[in-house]
């Protein structure tokens, strides 16, 4: 798995945002207001530097560069409003260069000394359109009928939404000449369309961070009812929201371009849902963004509202954004499969490699040989699918918790093949909570706890033997487990009682320890008086009652009344409960929900089938944006894993990833409900059972493992740098 550039394209991108940053600065983007939204300094320095030959192939002239390389420059010029059809531009040469014929053109156009750009109707049926940059192009390339063509025609600059240099021309009246003809020229000019869409859809996330990125330095500095307004949720939840939404936009475009490298057939819908996806994105960053800084926001003075405009200004040339939908919907569903643009090299790998897929395939034997019908009945995701006896199968073959450290988990293997058994379990429907808890308090008693606990306890853990639970949540405090009341107070002897109760302990039932949080010291801040513990629930003063959810789920509330144990089940220093509380909690973030996504969008598939609806645009709509959610949950999640093995600066990641992909799962759970009603009201076996079930087990995920409301304020303060939000 790799996220990272190569030193080339670090170079690469480096120098572009070097030059953009002095050249195109919201100075000069105003500057260029007064002559259409055109900056010929800033499009002259851009050839200098290479941009307009990077995709022309080598022998026209150009550096053959791939779709990567191209896309990070669009990222860098939304970032900093280029004045100028950039996008339009990049396609347009590769154009001149695959189809020939116009040499002196395409050296001025790689050169800077003429504007090329598309036409993205076909002009034979729609010969008068918008052109992005038409008001200073020298010629457009276009579609007509069976050919494409090179129409030199001007047009004349008109008032518009973003001040950018787009003009209505009627292409029909310009001196055209013919590039190609036939079924290859068309591929050929369709992959370029394609290949716009791409570079759209980056340029309009690099809008929309940066828009997030003012905002938040904004919130930082304003103070409204003597407080610094970042510290407000209202204003940072949003935000946090937000940056979910414009980096699932770019990651969205990455995996097109590394579809189309592979071959894939995801790399057609890919492509369509990243241009739809950032359109949107976009458009609420910039809203949002303009709407922090409050009535300021709307004065022409502050740069916030260029973001604003160029947001919605961009990609509207090509018409309606939500065609691209309908497009995704038709491509995944419908069998449509467009012309694609070469790729060049892509760094980007989202592949866990050959060992991940060998231990993948040990995990699906076993599961296939020796697991049983019966067992394979009583899985389920909650507590209440924990099997003994696959429990205890899985650790004999050092399979059940892959991804703790091999002294734990008693094999080695890679920390991407450990990520990739962990996916297969929750593939087989066999990666309970139960199991993950455990080897959650596995890694807290290795790192905090003392001889004794590692000599008794930690065994009878990692041998699958038992089963953990947790107890952060009190019914008084839920998410805030800083907060606990739970008393543990020392004895003469050294020992501690332990008095309280804690709330939504899962699988306490079936667990014979507790990681318990607890309040040693009452008199201090509540974040300084906390200490942990592990505590036996089979024994006396413990009292476990079940509490039943409507996601068909047990949880308990459990009591602890005198409950007696010695200092040595201490995990960490007395009153030092919070940095081993938040050791745990960010074992806990990073994990998100895709696997069940996914299997919901495929029941659903299933089910509009059986309805006869699957053909419907609507249908193909709806499904087509729960995927475009569950490929951004995956890229979020790669992103958390990849920066978690390769020690990368990591800002807030895994939150985004939890945060992001249970809140999709919750609000696509209820739309898919609503395409397959009334059906989808029962809890039959099938398809609509299983919706049903998914849509009741998707409240739950924005809720246990950190509420959304606690991982937006992570992502806020760590990835956007804000105020802290939290008391």
């Amino acid at each position: 798995m790799n996220f990272d550039l190569t030193d080339e394209q670090e170079m690469l991108r480096d120098t572009f945002a070097r030059f953009l940053d002095e050249h195109s600065s919201t100075v000069r983007v105003r500057k260029a207001q007064e002559t259409a939204g055109f900056d010929a300094g800033v499009w002259s320095g851009l050839a200098d530097l290479g941009a307009f030959a990077m995709r022309v192939p080598e022998d026209a002239g150009g550096m053959d560069l791939g779709l990567f390389d191209a896309a990070l420059l669009m990222e860098e010029a939304g970032r900093t409003l280029v004045s100028g059809p950039l996008a339009e531009a990049l396609v347009a040469a590769r154009l001149l260069g695959q189809l020939g014929g116009q040499d002196a053109l395409l050296d001025q156009a790689m050169g800077g000394q003429a504007v090329v750009t598309i036409a993205m109707h076909d002009i034979a049926a729609k010969p008068v359109q918008w052109i992005a940059g038409g008001a200073v192009a020298q010629a457009v390339v276009a579609r007509r009928g069976a050919e494409v063509v090179l129409v030199t025609v001007s047009g004349s600059a008109e008032a518009n939404l973003a001040t950018t240099p787009i003009a209505e021309i009627d292409l029909a009246s310009g001196e055209t000449a013919v590039l190609g003809s036939g079924e290859e020229a068309l591929a050929t000019f369709a992959a370029a369309v394609e290949e716009w869409k791409l570079y759209i859809a980056v340029s309009l996330s690099g809008i929309g961070r940066q828009a997030l990125k003012m905002a938040a330095e904004y919130a930082g500095e304003r103070k409204a009812f003597g407080q610094l307004i970042g510290t407000f949720q209202g204003i940072s939840h949003p935000l946090a929201d937000l940056l979910c939404d414009v980096d699932g936009a770019k990651f969205l475009a990455w995996k097109a371009i590394r579809d189309i490298y592979d071959g894939s057939a995801e790399a057609g819908p890919a492509i369509s849902l990243a241009y739809w996806y950032a359109c949107d994105a976009a458009a609420r960053a910039v809203a949002q963004g303009l709407h922090t800084f409050g009535g300021f926001g709307l004065s022409s003075e502050y740069d916030i509202h260029l973001y604003n405009l160029r947001a919605k200004g961009l990609p509207l040339v090509a018409g309606d954004p939500a065609l691209m939908l309908e497009e995704a919907g038709r491509r995944l569903y419908a069998g449509e499969v467009p012309a694609l643009p070469a790729s060049g090299e892509v760094p980007l790998d989202f592949d866990l490699g050959d060992e991940a897929r060998q231990v993948c395939a040990e995990l699906a034997e076993l599961f296939a040989t020796k697991v049983t019908p019966e067992m394979k009945a009583k899985f389920h995701y909650s507590w209440e699918g924990y099997v003994p006896e696959v429990h205890k199968m899985l650790a004999d073959h050092k399979l059940l918790f892959p991804g703790l450290p091999e002294h734990l988990a008693g094999r080695r293997i890679s920390p991407y093949a450990r990520i990739a058994a962990m996916g297969e379990l929750e593939r087989q429907g066999y990666n309970t909570p139960g199991a993950n808890v455990a080897a959650m308090v596995a890694m807290m008693i290795d790192k905090y706890g003392s001889d004794e606990l590692k000599a008794d306890v930690l065994p009878r853990i990692t041998g699958g033997d038992v089963l953990c639970s947790l107890g952060y949540s009190e019914p008084s405090c839920g998410s805030d487990v800083f907060a606990a009341q739970c008393k543990a107070t020392q004895l003469e002897d050294g020992s501690w009682r332990i008095d309280g109760t804690k709330m939504w302990t899962s699988g306490a039932n079936l667990s014979s320890y507790v990681l318990m949080l607890t309040r040693t010291n009452p008199d201090v801040p509540k974040h300084k008086g906390l200490t942990m513990f592990i505590v036996p629930l089979k024994t006396e003063g413990v009292t476990v009652q079940a509490v039943h959810t409507f996601q068909d789920e047990r949880t308990n509330i459990t009591f602890y009344d005198g409950v007696v144990i010695p200092d040595s089940w201490r995990l960490g220093e007395i009153d030092g409960g919070v940095k081993t509380m938040s050791a745990a909690l960010e074992l806990e973030h990073g994990g998100g929900f895709s696997k069940v996504m996914k299997a919901m969008i495929e029941a659903a598939v299933e089910l509009t089938g059986e309805l006869g609806i699957a053909g419907e645009v609507r249908t193909q709509c709806r499904l087509a944006r729960s995927v475009a959610h569950l490929w951004i949950s995956d890229m979020l999640t790669y992103r958390a894993q990849w920066s978690s093995v390769e020690k990368k600066p990591n800002h807030a990641f895994g939150p985004m990833a939890k945060m992001y992909s249970s809140e999709k799962f919750l609000s696509d759970s209820r739309d898919l409900l609503d395409l397959t009603a009334p059906v989808s009201l029962s809890r039959r076996a099938g398809p609509a059972g299983f919706l049903n079930q998914c849509y009741r087990h998707a409240a739950g995920t924005t809720i246990y493992g950190g509420t959304s409301e606690v991982h937006r304020s992570m992502v806020a303060e760590r990835g956007l740098g804000l105020p802290r939000t939290r008391g």
